[in-house]
C-alpha cells in the first residue's frame, strides 16, 4: 500500500523543468529517504509532495486523491511538513510552537480544547522538550531547536511526516539524536515518514526504502542493500567509491575516494575500549 504516490509528475520553476515524468510510490508506515547531489530535485519533489508547488504535469496522490483537489485542511489533517532551516518568530516559546500544529483541527466552532492539550503536551514529551516548553525557542540548541519544531510537526497529528534536510547545520551527535528520534516515532507509530538526507550513510542506516535522483528523475528506488552501489554513487554523485558494511549496523557504507591524510605502512588504528 502506498500512503503517497505521483504519476508521470513534471516540476518546474518558470521555465526550467526541474522534476520530469517520475512515477514514484512511496511505502506506508516507512521511512523513505532522498538522496542525489544538490540540484536534483529532491527538496523540489518534496514540496510537491507536500503541495507547496503545484505540477506543472501529473499528479501527486494522497490516499489515491489528487493532491491539488482536495481542500487544504483536509490535507493538513493527513500529512505535516517540515521545511529546511525553519525560523520561529522571536521570543516565542517552545509551547507557544508546538500549538500551531494544532490550528489545521481548529475552526470558529471548535477552539483550543482539552484534546489539543493532551496531544500538544505527547508531542512534547516524545520529543523530550517538556522541561523546555516555556523557553523562547530562539534560546536552544540546534538539536533542541529542531526537536521543538518535529514536536510542532508531530501535534498536527498526521500519519505523514515529511522533512527537508532536517538534519542539515546539526553536528554529528544531534544529527543522529534527530533520526533516532524519527526512527523512534516510526517504530511505535508507524508514522510515514519522508526525508532528504545529505549523508548516504546515514540515510542507509535509517532507511527501509530509499530513492536516488539524478537529473530530475528517478535512477534507483528500494531498499538501501538493494540499490546502494559503487555504480550507483558514481552516476548520482558523480564520485568513485567503495562500499563496505557498516561494522555497527550492517547497512551499506559509502567510502568516497579523493585526496586524504594517509598512515605509514597503511597501519590500522584500532578502537579504544
Amino acid at each position: 500500500m502506498h500512503a503517497l504516490q505521483t504519476q508521470s509528475l513534471n516540476l518546474s520553476y518558470g521555465d526550467h523543468l526541474i522534476v520530469r515524468n517520475l512515477n514514484l510510490q512511496i511505502p506506508q508506515g516507512k521511512i523513505t529517504v532522498f538522496v542525489g547531489r544538490n540540484g536534483c530535485g529532491k527538496s523540489t519533489l518534496l514540496r510537491s509532495l507536500a503541495r507547496l508547488l503545484k505540477p506543472r504535469d501529473g499528479s501527486v496522490l494522497l490516499d489515491g486523491q489528487d493532491i491539488i483537489k482536495l481542500p487544504t485542511k483536509e490535507v493538513a489533517k493527513k500529512m505535516a511538513i517540515l521545511p529546511q532551516g525553519p525560523i520561529a518568530p522571536e521570543g516565542l516559546t517552545v509551547f507557544q510552537l508546538v500549538k500551531q500544529g494544532r490550528y489545521p483541527h481548529q475552526n470558529w466552532l471548535q477552539q483550543w480544547s482539552e484534546e489539543d492539550e493532551q496531544i500538544v503536551n505527547k508531542a512534547l514529551e516524545e520529543t523530550q522538550m517538556k522541561p523546555f516548553a516555556e523557553r523562547p525557542v530562539d534560546s536552544l540548541s540546534g538539536g533542541q531547536r529542531q526537536r521543538a519544531w518535529i514536536a510542532m510537526v508531530l501535534a498536527q497529528d498526521t500519519n505523514i511526516i515529511l522533512l527537508d534536510e532536517p538534519t542539515t547545520y546539526l553536528d554529528v551527535s544531534h544529527q543522529v539524536e534527530v533520526l533516532d528520534l524519527l526512527y523512534e516515532l516510526n517504530q511505535k507509530e508507524q508514522r510515514t515518514i519522508v526525508m532528504v538526507l545529505h549523508d548516504v550513510n546515514l540515510a542507509s542506516r535509517y532507511a527501509h526504502h530509499m530513492v536516488a535522483i539524478h537529473e530530475g528523475t528517478v535512477y534507483k528506488q528500494g531498499k538501501p542493500e538493494e540499490i546502494i552501489s559503487r555504480d550507483m554513487i558514481r552516476t548520482v554523485f558523480g564520485m568513485e567509491c567503495e562500499i563496505t558494511a557498516d561494522p555497527i549496523f550492517g547497512t551499506p557504507m559509502c567510502i568516497p575516494h579523493g585526496k586524504g591524510r594517509k598512515l605509514k605502512n597503511n597501519k590500522t588504528i584500532k578502537a579504544l575500549v
